[in-house]
């Protein structure tokens, strides 16, 4: 009875965190002799580090899941698991979102079967109770059965550390070997010192010892194919000597403050290091007295309360500075989201570029204050463009009694007196696409998919040409920027697209650690995605994929069909995601975060903090339908 009823509430408790799913109750399993074009059979049992029994390859199309937890697999416990097809990691099939909950105390006595229907490629599957994340495997499809897969794993390495002048690493030096295989899927990679034997690979392998080297490299798959031996050779040295000096250290706290001196909302603490000598090996921080912590960005504080910030430096030579502090105090922060306005304004009179017009700058029927809605912020192409603009804001303001006649004049004047939109005066938004044919051929498209020019001035994704890639704007990198466009969901049916922003990503052709220009924004740039599906993936509209999490009840979802306004602000390393004039995500981009869920190649925030980069959009398939218009942007 006790089995029982803690069973009931662990499910639901899964229930709650979003981790059962329909096709978590399915029917149990068929009798023998049914029949199924292709049964796969995972099993499970009191281990919560693997599965008791796992299929390792599969033929593509119809296939029937069976998934059973129970006595009769080894589950003495009543421990309930999960059989989850993860949908969320481009580098493995997402076309099959299966989530089974299985528990010898459930209705099916622990046995369920699901059908499905398998494309060549991968499946990652793991169990996604807390605790339970060893339990994964992967599961190879391929279009004609096992053992026609006569091609071996493709293989490359890397070398990385801290060089000296002549190319040497100082200290040690770090191999990174990594394989692919489309086929059968990668089974071992194996690496060997200079003429040494073979060992399996398992981690990047770090070098301390001083001199010439050699790393050599294999990798086999689960056909048995295995690759010609490559290697890198690479010299180590010792790191300088004779310095007894511990570098010197300072910190500087910034933010904004109130009239007590104290920091509003948050406080950023940066602290920098110098040695003349060997020259800085590492800074640490202590957060109000916890343990060091490699200082890897400014430490930001957004906790109410005093605060100290304890911080000291080594160099290579191993002389650490003494600890110091810098202390200070953090209150709460206040104020309303903004309204969906064109801008955001709130100075207290009428302000038209830099003339003042002396008239309140009163909030309007719609929660807009009049600066606002005369966007003044924008590049507008013309004078004569502009000033017809304020004449339309200010008939329209004076019809609702929100001006009277003497005020409309006086902001019309002030709208003539500006300049606003004659040559040199264009220094607000910019149009990367403002719906025309000539701004769209500025962009360039790479890897799978397409984006289609529409009769209304908005862009599309294709319906017809398959796979994921981009459309990015190659004409130049921008350094700190407000980023604003206009996105809808246009996806078919009752589905949800997918889609995303990228930002801040390098060149994309010719890079030197990724050949797919597609990818080089998805590895080395941030994506801010667009997805308002309730299942599926777990990062919604708002997240910065991989690392920052925004859930469903924070991403301001809006009904499918809806022009949805977004803004992306980079100022530094800070990351601010407005939708519709809400803020819904904020992220800093300090060094040391890994890509979640993980991905082998994957070089997680320390690849990713880049000072400037380009701008694209996603398109992620067929069915993940996403139309753009009006994308602009200023420079901060």
């Amino acid at each position: 009875m006790k089995r029982r009823i803690w069973t009931v509430l662990v499910t639901a408790v899964l229930t709650v965190l979003g981790l059962t799913s329909p096709v978590a109750h399915g029917r149990p399993a068929p009798e023998p002799g049914a029949a199924a074009e292709q049964v796969l059979t995972w099993t499970a049992g009191d281990d919560i580090t693997r599965y008791t029994s796992a299929p390792a390859t599969a033929v593509a199309g119809k296939a029937t899941i069976v998934f059973e937890n129970s006595e009769a697999t080894g589950n003495t416990t009543a421990m309930p698991h999960t059989l989850t097809f993860d949908v969320s990691d481009p580098e493995y099939n997402n076309d099959v979102p299966l989530n089974i909950l299985a528990s010898p105390l459930d209705a099916n006595g622990g046995r369920h079967t699901a059908e499905v229907t398998l494309t060549p490629g991968r499946y990652r599957y793991h169990c996604t109770i807390p605790g339970h994340g060893e339990m994964e495997g992967v599961l190879t499809v391929t279009d004609g059965g096992p053992g026609e897969d006569t091609t071996a794993p493709e293989t490359s390495a890397t070398v990385t550390g801290e060089k000296d002048g002549s190319g040497a690493y100082v200290g040690m030096a770090t191999v990174t070997v990594t394989a692919s295989d489309t086929g059968s899927g990668v089974d071992t990679i194996e690496y060997a010192l200079g003429e040494g034997e073979f060992r399996p690979y398992t981690a990047p392998v770090m070098v301390h010892e001083t001199g010439a080297h050699t790393v050599r490299y294999r990798a086999t798959d689960r056909a048995g194919n295995t690759s010609a031996v490559k290697s890198v050779e690479f010299t180590v040295v010792a790191p300088p000597t004779g310095d007894t000096t511990a570098p010197e250290t300072s910190a500087a706290v910034t933010g904004e403050r109130n009239a007590n001196g104290d920091y509003v909302g948050r406080a950023k603490v940066t602290v920098t290091a110098g040695d003349d000598d060997s020259g800085v090996e590492r800074i640490e921080y202590s957060l109000d007295g916890g343990p060091y912590l490699a200082y890897t960005g400014p430490v930001t504080v957004d906790r109410p309360g005093r605060h100290t910030v304890a911080y000291r430096a080594t160099d290579k030579a191993g002389n650490t500075s003494g600890a110091k502090q810098a202390a200070f105090t953090v209150v709460e922060g206040g104020g309303v989201p903004a309204p969906p306005c064109p801008e955001w304004d709130e100075r207290p009179t009428v302000v038209v570029g830099t003339v003042d017009t002396g008239v309140p700058n009163r909030v309007t029927g719609n929660r807009c204050t009049i600066n606002e809605l005369i966007e003044d912020e924008r590049d507008w192409a013309s004078h004569a463009l502009f000033r017809k603009h304020v004449r339309e804001v200010t008939d329209d303001l004076s019809d609702e009694g929100v001006i009277d006649r003497r005020e409309r004049k006086a902001v019309n004047k002030a709208a003539k007196r500006s300049g606003i939109g004659k040559p040199g005066q264009n220094q607000g938004y910019r149009d990367l696409f403002d719906g025309t044919r000539k701004s769209f051929d500025r962009w360039q498209h790479v890897g799978g998919g397409a984006f289609d020019l529409n009769d209304d001035g908005t862009i599309t994704s294709s319906t017809a040409v398959p796979g994921m890639g981009m459309l990015w704007f190659p004409g130049r990198r921008y350094d700190d920027f407000s980023l604003r466009l206009q996105f809808r969901d246009d996806a078919p049916g009752t589905g949800r697209a997918n889609s995303g922003v990228f930002v801040r990503f390098p060149y994309v052709h010719d890079h030197p650690e990724e050949s797919r220009p597609e990818w080089v924004a998805i590895k080395y740039g941030h994506e801010v995605q667009i997805l308002d599906r309730p299942d599926g993936d777990q990062y919604k509209t708002g997240s910065v994929y991989g690392f920052d999490r925004v859930g469903l009840g924070g991403a301001g979802v809006t009904e499918k069909g809806t022009w949805n306004e977004y803004e992306i602000r980079v100022v530094d390393q800070h990351y601010s995601v407005f939708r519709n004039g809400v803020l819904i995500n904020e992220f800093d981009n300090v060094a040391g975060q890994e890509f979640s869920p993980p991905r082998a190649d994957d070089p997680g925030t320390d690849g990713r903090r880049y000072a400037s980069g380009h701008i694209g959009l996603q398109t992620h398939g067929t069915t993940d339908v996403i139309s753009f218009r009006n994308i602009r942007i200023k420079e901060l």
